[in-house]
C-alpha cells in the first residue's frame, strides 16, 4: 500500500511560522475576552448523532462528518438494513456542544455563565480561500441573561478584540451588521408569506449581498411564490443603507413586537458608545444568518475588500430546552479565526517574529563534553530568566544556518568552537 504525503483534501499542515501566528492571536483572543469575564471551558470534539441532526444547525447538518458504529453494534446495523450506520459525528460548530454542556453541569456554573470556547471543528464543505474542512473556531456565549446587557457585551467584546488583532497590521475599520430573525419572519409575514414559508423564503434573502435585489426577486419566483407578494416583500430592499426605524414603521405593530425595534434601538446605540469610532455598526435587514436555532438578534463582522464576514453570532433562545427541557436565555458571536488568519498573511511582510533578543547556541563538533555542558548549562540559565534559546550543531554553511534563524526570529548568536 502507498502512503500518500498530503493532507486530506480541506486541511492544512501548519509550519512552525504558521503556528507562531495562530498562537499570537490565540494569546490575544484569550486574553481580550477574559479581561470582559468569560472563562475558557472545552467540550469533546465528538457529539450524539442525534444532536447534530436535531434540524438546529441549519445546512451544516448536511456537511456532517459521521463517525460509523464499531464492532457488533456496527454489525447489527448493516444487518437492519435501515442504513443508521453512525451514532457520533464531529462537531460543525461551538455552539451546539456547549448547549449539552451547559444542561449537563448547569448546576456547577454561574448565572448568567460566561463562556470561551477556542477548538476545531469540522465541515465536509467545499474548500476555498478561508474556508477549510478542519478550521479553529472562537466563541463567546453569555448564558442565562435574557437583557439586552448580552448582546452589548458581546459585540463590544468582539470589537475590542477584532482591533487588538488588526492593529498589528494597520486595519482599523470594519462594519458591524446587525438584525433580528423576528424582523425578518415581520417583514416576509406583512408582504403576505405564510408562517411555512418563512425559512424557505429567507433562504434566498440571505444571498442578498451576492446576487442583490434582482436575483433574490428571480429566485423566489423560480420557487414558485406569487410575484405580486415577492415584489410587496422585496420593495424596501432595494437601499444601500437602512434605516431601522423605518423600516420596522413599513412592518408595522401588527407583524412586529414595537419592544424589538426599541431593544434594537437600544443595542445599537450601547454598542457603539463602547466600541472604537473606526468601527461601524448599522441594522441590516438582509442579513440572515442560516443557523435554525436563532431566535432574535443575529450579528456578522465584515472588513472591506473580502467577500465573508470575519465574525457571526445571535441570540438562541430555544436549543438549550431542548437538552433539558427548560428554556435558557443564550446569545453568542463566534470569530471566524481562519478567516481573521488569511487576512493577516495578506497584509504581513512575511512571517511573524518570536520575541525579540532570542539566543542560538551553534556548537562545532569538535567541541569537547565538558565545554558542551557548560554551554547547556548556561543555555538553562537563560531559559530560566524567560529568554528564548536554541542549541544546535554548527553546520558547514553558517551563513545559511544563521539566516534561517533569523527568519525564525532569533537575534543573537553564540558560536562555540573548540578552542
Amino acid at each position: 500500500m502507498k502512503f500518500i504525503k498530503t493532507p486530506v483534501k480541506g486541511m492544512v499542515d501548519m509550519l512552525p511560522q504558521d503556528m507562531r501566528l495562530r498562537r499570537h492571536v490565540l494569546d490575544i483572543i484569550r486574553g481580550s475576552y477574559s479581561q470582559y469575564g468569560f472563562m475558557e471551558i472545552e467540550t469533546p470534539v465528538m457529539e450524539h448523532i442525534e444532536n447534530l441532526t436535531s434540524k438546529q444547525g441549519g445546512d451544516n447538518e448536511k456537511l456532517i462528518f459521521k463517525v460509523l458504529k464499531r464492532g457488533a453494534d456496527l454489525q447489527r446495523a448493516i444487518d437492519a438494513g435501515k442504513g443508521e450506520y453512525a451514532d457520533n459525528g464531529l462537531r460543525y460548530d461551538l455552539t451546539l456542544p456547549l448547549a449539552r454542556y451547559y444542561a449537563n453541569n448547569r448546576e456547577k456554573l454561574p448565572a448568567p455563565f460566561k463562556a470561551l470556547q477556542m477548538g476545531n471543528v469540522w465541515r465536509a464543505d467545499n474548500p476555498q480561500k478561508g474556508r477549510f474542512r478542519q478550521f479553529m473556531q472562537c466563541d463567546i456565549d453569555i448564558l442565562g441573561d435574557d437583557s439586552d446587557l448580552a448582546e452589548i457585551e458581546l459585540i463590544a467584546a468582539t470589537s475590542n478584540t477584532l482591533s487588538r488583532i488588526f492593529s498589528e497590521i494597520g486595519i482599523t475599520d470594519f462594519t458591524i451588521h446587525i438584525n433580528d430573525r423576528r424582523i425578518l419572519s415581520g417583514a416576509a409575514l406583512k408582504a403576505g408569506f405564510k408562517e411555512e414559508d418563512i425559512e424557505s423564503v429567507l433562504i434566498s434573502l440571505d444571498k442578498y449581498d451576492k446576487i442583490g435585489v434582482d436575483g433574490v426577486r428571480a429566485e423566489l419566483i423560480e420557487n414558485g411564490y406569487d410575484p405580486q407578494t415577492v415584489d410587496s416583500y422585496l420593495q424596501v430592499y432595494g437601499q444601500d443603507r437602512f434605516d431601522c426605524d423605518a423600516f420596522c414603521s413599513a412592518i408595522g405593530d401588527e407583524y412586529l413586537d414595537p419592544e424589538i425595534v426599541r431593544r434594537m434601538d437600544e443595542i445599537m446605540a450601547c454598542s457603539a458608545a463602547m466600541i472604537d469610532s473606526h468601527i461601524t455598526i448599522e441594522f441590516d435587514p438582509t442579513l440572515v444568518r442560516g443557523m435554525g436555532y436563532y431566535t432574535g438578534t443575529i450579528f456578522e463582522v465584515s472588513i472591506d475588500g473580502y467577500n465573508f464576514s470575519i465574525a457571526g453570532g445571535g441570540r438562541y433562545d430555544k436549543m438549550i430546552g431542548r437538552f433539558c427541557g427548560q428554556d435558557v436565555s443564550a446569545c453568542g458571536f463566534s470569530i471566524g479565526f481562519e478567516r481573521i488568519i488569511t487576512i493577516l498573511r495578506d497584509h504581513m511582510e512575511g512571517d511573524m517574529k518570536i520575541d525579540e533578543n532570542n539566543t542560538a547556541f551553534l556548537i562545532d563538533k569538535k567541541v569537547p563534553s565538558e565545554k558542551k555542558m557548560e554551554v547547556l548549562r548556561q543555555a538553562a540559565q537563560l531559559r530560566a530568566q524567560g529568554t528564548t534559546v536554541i542549541v544546535q550543531p554548527m553546520r558547514k554553511n553558517m551563513k545559511q544556518q544563521i539566516n534561517m534563524l533569523e527568519a525564525q526570529g532569533y537575534t543573537k548568536f553564540e558560536k562555540i568552537y573548540k578552542d
